[in-house]
């Protein structure tokens, strides 16, 4: 019986809910003045790790020091993809028109003859203005820097096997998106207009929703990496709309199909919000999605096809291939059990 089958006690409850709200008071004085921690992943996850922290404040501390084993790797794997992504557009021109044609011979009876981007910002934007919809807007861009890291984290505090499921899956799907942003750098909305390529005028607005919010540092951090830290022609897929969809997917098949259409809300107002702000065209996002299920059937297969030969080598006690299982058995149960 593991920590996870005894409920938590009173006492317990009460530990965790001052931890979390203390830990709650810190993240929202961090975000107020230096802004969301969005540029460096080990910022963010130092963040995470700390509400563990928090979460689990009965723990000792080599319960706490198990997050960096298994984390520190993946964050040093995540600053070396934010470095490399910056590099994609050095081996190839940017691909500008045929985006633009995409979303124009998919989209164009409804906008007349537009990007949906356009067509949104000349219905819902009028520059100067900043209307209540971009806080929510703003906050469902930003959401992407958190929201599947998060989501890893509560699955590593869990239980192991989800988690490296869910890991796994992540990584394909960035390394398949990196891979992509070295072949076929793409331009986004904004970029094209700025260069002539787009006439009608789109404006890069994915962060003006903090002045709304009164959050102008979290604003200013996160408009002064979007031009030092990011490749501006690496849209091709869009991995917010993939991440969303990503985190998303895993779930569906252990939640009731009633509930499907409110997770499903989330990468739609991921796929909303790029395209309105001038971040991507719609392909980008098909695109994104496509990937999704592209990471899911081939992670899916290497899974099962490793689970048959672990059961084979099992047949077989002196094999090694069975006492590597026998030895890492245990550690498929909660990190705070191995």
């Amino acid at each position: 019986m593991t920590a996870l089958d005894h409920p938590p006690t009173s006492s317990l409850r009460r530990r965790r809910t001052v931890g979390m709200l203390v830990w709650g008071v810190v993240f929202a004085v961090g975000v107020y003045f230096v802004g969301v921690p969005t540029s460096d992943p080990l910022i963010a996850f130092g963040w995470l790790w700390l509400a563990t922290i928090a979460w689990r404040n009965d723990q000792p501390w080599r319960t706490h020091l198990r997050f960096l084993r298994d984390w520190l790797p993946i964050a040093l794997l995540l600053v070396v993809y934010n470095v490399s992504r910056s590099w994609a557009d050095d081996f190839f021109a940017p691909h500008v028109t045929p985006l633009i044609d995409a979303d124009k011979a998919m989209f164009g009876w409804l906008t007349g003859g537009q990007v949906p981007t356009t067509w949104l910002q000349q219905h819902l934007y009028h520059p100067g203005e900043t209307p209540w919809w971009l806080a929510v807007v703003t906050l469902v861009y930003v959401s992407h820097f958190l929201t599947v890291p998060t989501i890893a984290v509560i699955l590593w505090v869990r239980a192991r096997a989800p988690w490296a499921r869910f890991m796994r899956r992540w990584f394909t799907l960035c390394v398949f998106g990196l891979a992509t942003y070295f072949l076929y750098p793409a331009a986004p909305p904004w970029w094209a207009h700025e260069h002539g390529q787009l006439t009608e005028p789109v404006a890069r607005i994915s962060t003006n929703g903090w002045d709304v919010l009164g959050l102008h540092g979290a604003g200013n951090t996160l408009n002064a990496l979007q031009v030092e830290q990011s490749n501006p022609v690496a849209a091709m897929p869009s991995l917010h709309t993939a991440w969303a969809m990503m985190a998303v997917a895993f779930f569906l098949p252990a939640v009731r199909r009633r509930w499907w259409p409110l997770l499903l809300a989330y990468p739609l107002a991921m796929t909303f919000t790029l395209v309105y702000t001038g971040e991507h065209y719609m392909i980008d996002v098909l695109v994104g999605w496509l990937y999704v299920a592209l990471v899911f059937l081939l992670v899916g297969r290497a899974e099962r096809w490793w689970a048959r030969r672990a059961a084979d080598a099992g047949h077989h006690p002196d094999s090694p291939h069975s006492q590597v299982t026998r030895e890492t058995a245990p550690r498929l149960g909660s990190p705070g059990d191995s």
